[in-house]
């Protein structure tokens, strides 16, 4: 590796602690100073450094990130105020949370909280009902076959990463790319006799983001003392209450899946969908075209 390659890294490396502490403190009033005192680089000179690496400054980031959240938030509450869901995001007036959400969005706050209580009633009459919450194998529309969904108490996982920032439905070979470079490391730390998970973390809604500020993070479980450096982070997800949905399909079905589980899988019986991030569980490779994928979604009865 040259050290033009290793600078980069070792860039990433700090960048990843900034989006960590992002996501973290989204609610929190976040400015340039505390940004460049996480990623240890010199205040005069990190807010270049994050746009060239990111594309954007840090301000129009943070700020798409929170109008984002407050979009995904507005749908998984219905029954908050509006007012509410901008504080938690990070906005202290309703006026301009209310302003940037509608430039964004091309609609209003309270137009797409309408949008979103209509839309929710249409699911709630749907024919999909529990039946489908069992270990029987069940046939939804086009998709390959449910094979089981159920409630779980999960544990603390702890995790070491690789970030991917872009299009990753157009790039189905980035996985096997960073996965390959994960275990890789892995091997070389003598980490494969714990038997990781592999495992993928969305922190955007394709139906939002643009595809090239799409954040992704391709995972494995180590134990809690492993050290990272370079391109490899490590965080913890965190234990609780999962609605867990094992299903064998296509990669072109998986948005189908998160359909099936945010209109029908969890409505059916009796939770909702809490705020906290959702993973994905790839307990073997593919056989012929075909994924092994375990939804986690965190969730609390109703």
């Amino acid at each position: 590796m040259n050290p033009n390659e290793k600078n980069k890294i070792h860039y990433i490396e700090r960048l990843n602690k900034v989006f960590d502490y992002i996501d973290e403190n989204i609610d929190a009033q976040l400015n340039l100073d505390d940004l460049a005192k996480v990623s240890h680089f010199s205040k005069f000179h990190f807010s270049r450094i994050f746009i060239a690496l990111v594309g954007e400054t840090p301000f129009k980031f943070i700020q798409r990130i929170r109008l984002e959240r407050a979009n995904y938030l507005l749908r998984l509450k219905p029954k908050a105020k509006i007012t509410e869901i901008a504080f938690e995001c990070g906005f202290n007036d309703l006026a301009v949370f209310s302003r940037q959400f509608t430039l964004h969005f091309n609609i209003s706050p309270t137009a797409f909280k309408k949008q979103n209580i209509q839309q929710s009633n249409i699911h709630q009459t749907s024919s999909f009902k529990a039946k489908y919450f069992c270990s029987e194998l069940k046939i939804y529309r086009d998709m390959e076959q449910l094979v089981e969904a159920n409630i779980r108490s999960l544990p603390e996982k702890t995790i070491a990463y690789i970030k991917h920032i872009g299009s990753y439905r157009q790039n189905a070979d980035i996985y096997e790319k960073l996965f390959n470079q994960l275990y890789d490391w892995a091997g070389k730390n003598s980490l494969l006799k714990h038997h990781p998970e592999s495992i993928v973390i969305h922190y955007d809604d394709p139906e939002i983001t643009p595809e090239d500020k799409q954040r992704m993070n391709v995972c494995i479980t180590v134990p809690e003392d492993t050290e990272v450096n370079g391109s490899i982070g490590k965080t913890t997800i965190p234990s609780g209450k999962y609605y867990v949905a094992k299903f064998k399909l296509k990669p072109q079905e998986i948005p189908m899946a998160w359909n099936w589980i945010y209109g029908e899988g969890v409505p059916s019986i009796g939770y909702h969908p809490i705020d906290k991030i959702p993973y994905q569980v790839y307990p073997e490779p593919p056989k012929e075209g075909i994924l092994t994928i375990v939804f986690c979604i965190p969730v609390k009865k109703n």
